[in-house]
């Protein structure tokens, strides 16, 4: 079940994502937030399927954390799941991605339509540099700006070093940083064709303001709450066995026989 599930998903994404695409390109004379709002309903169409086909469902926790006002989201980054959810989850946003991805068929190129960051991480120092000033003009648009500090999808139970970009944007923009933590890699693998049905928790931590922080204490602080909520949330993943191989343990077993029963 859970390979038919998968297959018809993958089905379903190549019959929507080319249309959206063609569609997204043809919105280049409309304003930013036009663009953003027709290109983006690809999102939510995404995730009913998601829901409905594969039954991975999502709770959110923490909703009251989210300020007012546009800020910079530092998330966990676990699978492309949740490129989907934060833009149903959070108001308009965009996000720091590799300039290479505005290449790929159809989806780089709707993509590119969209009010982004896209950086040359190649430029080392520079790539910095893009993302401040990129940032600080999507900010002052009006989106939100995410930011996956790891720099790379990682499994569950694992983490790398948190990189103090989309901290250094929000110290310089004067905005607040909101850390998020999730568990989605438990059920949508990095590069995985098979998906699990199951929940997926997605927690959003107090906003941390800038002021009287540099990006480093800013920074050092998102990743401390995001690293303890991990743990707080998701104490199978960080069991004995649960990092071997860099794969996700025993949580996607016991997900699948969970979310078994599901249509």
């Amino acid at each position: 079940m859970i390979v038919l599930r998968s297959l018809l998903f993958a089905i379903v994404l190549a019959i929507v994502t080319p249309p959206y695409a063609i569609f997204g390109m043809l919105t280049f004379p409309l304003p930013p937030h036009v663009r953003h709002r027709i290109i983006t309903s690809w999102a939510p169409l995404v995730m009913w399927f998601v829901r409905h086909l594969l039954g991975i469902r999502y709770r959110v926790l923490g909703r009251d954390n989210i300020p007012a006002r546009p800020a910079v989201i530092l998330s966990k980054h676990q699978s492309a799941w949740e490129t989907m959810a934060l833009q149903v989850i959070f108001p308009p946003l965009c996000f720091v991605l590799k300039r290479e991805l505005l290449k790929v068929p159809f989806f780089g190129w709707g993509l590119a339509q969209i009010p982004g960051i896209a950086i040359d991480r190649a430029a080392g120092k520079d790539a910095l540099t893009q993302v401040v000033e990129q940032g600080r003009a999507r900010l002052a648009e009006g989106f939100w700006v995410v930011v996956f500090p790891e720099g790379t999808r990682v499994a569950p139970g694992t983490t790398r070093r948190y990189k103090p970009g989309g901290a250094w944007l929000a110290q310089k923009a004067g905005v607040p940083v909101v850390p998020v933590a999730h568990n989605a890699g438990e059920f949508w693998r990095r590069n995985a064709f098979l998906k699990y049905p199951g929940e997926i928790i997605v927690s959003i931590g107090p906003a941390i303001g800038p002021e009287g922080l540099d990006a480093n204490e800013v920074n050092a602080r998102a990743e401390a709450w995001i690293e303890a909520e991990m743990h707080r949330l998701f104490p199978h993943h960080y069991a004995a066995g649960a990092k071997r191989g860099g794969e996700p343990g025993s949580g996607v077993v016991a997900a699948a026989r969970r979310g078994s029963g599901e249509s």
